[in-house]
């Protein structure tokens, strides 16, 4: 057997592999934003939504919005 030298990634090579990357990463961006929509209608049932409540005023004051 002889020892394969470590090649050095070319710049061809780099975005090869780079585009393949950003597609699983895109992937797998893709399938958890579904499964969090799920999640979120689940849970929408129970809730008011958006309450102003003190701390959110006290925040809003403190933060001068």
């Amino acid at each position: 057997m002889s020892k394969k030298e470590p090649t050095s990634l070319g710049r061809r090579d780099f975005f090869k592999t780079a585009g393949v990357g950003v597609a699983g990463a895109a992937a797998v961006g893709l399938t958890a934003a579904k499964a969090g929509a799920v999640e979120s209608k689940d849970r929408s049932a129970d809730s008011a939504g958006y309450r102003e409540t003190e701390h959110v005023k006290k925040y809003y004051e403190l933060s001068r919005f």
